[in-house]
């Protein structure tokens, strides 16, 4: 395992604090970068330097530019950098980005999380490694009509799950679950109660 000396964290607040404090009780130097808008942050201050980043950015994109985290990376001359969770956690260009510029990503391969990042890929990779899956369909596309009937072959309960939408993602909208009801299904009808061993719908 190679040996960091200095440690950036491409992250904010709480996040960006707790690796702060687990670097600094091994010995490791620590670089915040900020938006301006987190100028007062208090993870600005806890690290052992800080450099502002994003001019000219939103607050959120700020933190979401690679070129400006390899940019302050290189500056600072940290030899790792840590992602935190949320923002870039889980985006492999960081990854590649680290690589070229021979600064350790503290974290997964690029290779992993673009398995890993999209569910349904992550779960052919658990099949291949002999792992039990729940019964699924492969990702299914937007024809309504096609995974309704794909459903009503499979028989419900189903679960539908989106593949890297998010929690946000469209498969959450309220109008998207009413279209999910059986046609069949008679109007006030107490619902089947879920199964654990539900099969599962993929949609993207």
């Amino acid at each position: 395992m190679p040996e960091f000396r200095k440690i950036l964290i491409a992250n904010r607040g709480e996040i960006a604090i707790r690796v702060m404090r687990a670097a600094n009780e091994m010995g490791k130097r620590t670089v915040a970068v900020y938006a301006e808008e987190d100028k007062l942050g208090l993870h600005r201050f806890k690290a052992d330097e800080a450099y502002r980043i994003g001019e000219g950015l939103g607050p959120v994109a700020a933190y979401l530019s690679i070129p400006e985290i390899i940019r302050v990376a290189r500056m600072s001359g940290a030899d790792a950098i840590h992602p935190g969770y949320g923002l870039l956690s889980e985006n492999p260009d960081l990854v590649d980005a680290c690589v070229a510029a021979g600064i350790a990503f503290i974290g997964p391969t690029a290779a992993t999380m673009r398995v890993l990042g999209d569910k349904a890929s992550a779960r052919r990779a658990a099949i291949e490694a002999g792992v039990p899956v729940i019964p699924a369909t492969g990702v299914l596309g937007d024809d309504m009509d096609a995974i309704r009937a794909e459903a009503a072959a499979i028989g419900y309960p189903l679960m539908l799950k989106a593949s890297w939408a998010g929690a946000d993602g469209a498969c959450a909208r309220s109008s998207r679950r009413r279209s999910w009801r059986p046609r069949s299904a008679k109007a006030g009808a107490r619902p089947r109660p879920p199964s654990a061993m539900a099969k599962v719908i993929w949609r993207r």
